[in-house]
């Protein structure tokens, strides 16, 4: 498979910068940031043009936490404006992060992060919270968070956790912007954490909403605009598995599109975070990009070369 240097957008969660199990101070986070880059640097040195989408699940569970104990001091944040802290504190961690790495290798490339805002469908899915956000719960947080009216529900390994509203994205609104950056050979920054929801008002132009959006499909959409070749998305899995979960679990390491959204129309992906990946992963070739890679996070590189993860083209190769 050819690995000619173009456009790649890589998607890389959150829960990659503060996993979990473990206490996410700010210490832990910058050195699972600087852990979490190793491809994103090789592909620095081979001359590719660079964005890069960030989650914060577990990060903007966590404001949600300094929200609720700081409320009778301080008036509490609304949760896109802390969609947006997140995307510009995580943007500040792996910006510095990524400028010593490729200063350290002898690469002289400019990161900087730009918040974005992300144009979304203000439908139905505001009513009913379905994203998971923050770190596991223990059973007295469930109950307190339940008398309170807070929405809380169980993710993909069993774990309860916050949920909340996450509208369908449909455009990301400083794409241009973004796209003359990363032409210019700009490391970009950019959608963290999906970046800050919005939708336009009549009256007032844009409008924030609180809710928070999945990154994946964030990145789809701004990977589209940026006209990329590639979109690499960062997980904790090694592919995309046929029957996962079960002692038959096989991995695919090529998939066409066709036969990708056979696999979402069945139900071997469940309703777990491996889901959304992959229908952003098609959404992307759909939108004309080249291929979409789906990588565990230190396979990123190797995954790009065809050799780990899982490739979705438009053909079967």
């Amino acid at each position: 498979m050819t690995t000619r240097p173009g456009t790649i957008v890589v998607a890389l969660g959150g829960n990659a910068l503060a996993p979990a199990g473990e206490r996410a101070d700010i210490h832990v986070q910058f050195a699972h940031t600087r852990e979490s880059l190793s491809a994103v640097v090789a592909l620095a040195q081979e001359g590719w043009h660079i964005a890069i989408v960030h989650g914060n699940a577990p990060q903007v569970g966590d404001a949600l936490v300094r929200n609720e104990l700081a409320r009778e001091r301080v008036e509490p944040l609304p949760l896109g404006v802390l969609v947006a802290s997140t995307a510009g504190w995580i943007g500040y961690m792996i910006q510095q992060s990524l400028q010593n790495a490729l200063h350290k290798v002898g690469v002289r490339r400019e990161v900087l992060t730009v918040i974005t805002q992300t144009k979304v469908d203000r439908g139905g899915a505001l009513a009913k919270p379905t994203k998971h956000i923050g770190h596991a719960l223990e059973p007295d947080q469930v109950e307190r968070l339940k008398r309170r009216g807070a929405a809380v529900g169980q993710d993909g390994g069993g774990h309860w956790r916050r949920l909340a509203p996450s509208p369908e994205p449909e455009d990301v609104v400083e794409a241009d912007a973004v796209r003359q950056l990363v032409d210019d050979g700009k490391i970009v920054i950019a959608a963290g954490g999906g970046g800050p929801p919005v939708y336009l008002d009549d009256r007032l132009h844009w409008e924030g909403v609180d809710a928070v959006v999945d990154k994946d499909r964030v990145a789809a959409i701004l990977g589209g605009r940026l006209g990329a070749d590639t979109l690499l998305i960062l997980t904790n899995v090694d592919a995309v598995y046929r029957g996962w979960g079960t002692p038959h679990a096989k991995p695919l390491r090529h998939l066409s599109v066709d036969s990708a959204e056979e696999l979402l129309d069945g139900e071997e992906l469940g309703v777990g975070s491996m889901r959304p990946k992959v229908e952003a992963a098609v959404a992307f070739v759909r939108d004309g990009g080249g291929r979409a890679v789906i990588a565990d996070l230190p396979d990123g590189l190797a995954a790009i070369r065809g050799e780990a993860g899982t490739t979705i083209t438009g053909e079967m190769e």
